[in-house]
């Protein structure tokens, strides 16, 4: 039986490369350069203690992750939510984002902000099967967010509500 625990970790350690080389080499595929002229983000935005960088380990492997930052004095930014893809429809993405609405809560914020690309269709069932309030037309095809004066960012938003407290 495979155990899944979260760790609280960096961007830099070298034990969760498979999953951010995973992450950024989907948004390759979906995109190609689309993005490629967005500055890249510091790390360090996601460190204590506005921020957060949790990995979901199964027997001590890398297999989902995501983070949070400090949107505003009442916000977090959730970013990088991505499991492995070999792994999906296992509810990993789910778990991930809980445990970041849970810690995110538990360190203050009373709402969480996000976006997803306009070619993630499985990102925006998620957020919208969980609560997550679209800022922008669903009737809409997403392409049309693609052109400007859109930056092909799809933005959500969800109320907090407080939890158990992060250990």
């Amino acid at each position: 039986m495979s155990e899944d625990v979260f760790i609280q970790t960096v961007a830099e350690d070298p034990l969760i490369a498979p999953v951010i080389q995973g992450l950024f080499g989907e948004y390759r595929e979906r995109y190609g350069d689309y993005f490629a002229s967005k500055e890249p983000e510091d790390d360090s935005v996601f460190a204590r203690p506005d921020g957060a960088f949790i990995v979901l380990l199964r027997n001590g492997a890398p297999i989902a992750m995501g983070a949070y930052k400090r949107y505003d004095a009442q916000t977090a930014e959730l970013k990088r939510i991505w499991t492995d893809r070999s792994l999906r429809r296992q509810g990993l993405a789910q778990k991930i984002l809980h445990e970041l609405e849970r810690r995110a809560a538990a360190y203050g914020y009373r709402q969480v902000f996000l976006t997803t690309g306009f070619r993630q269709p499985e990102a925006v069932g998620l957020y919208l099967s969980h609560g997550y309030q679209p800022q922008f037309d669903t009737r809409l095809d997403p392409e049309v967010y693609s052109r400007p004066p859109y930056d092909g960012r799809l933005p959500f938003t969800k109320k907090l509500t407080a939890d158990v407290p992060v250990s």
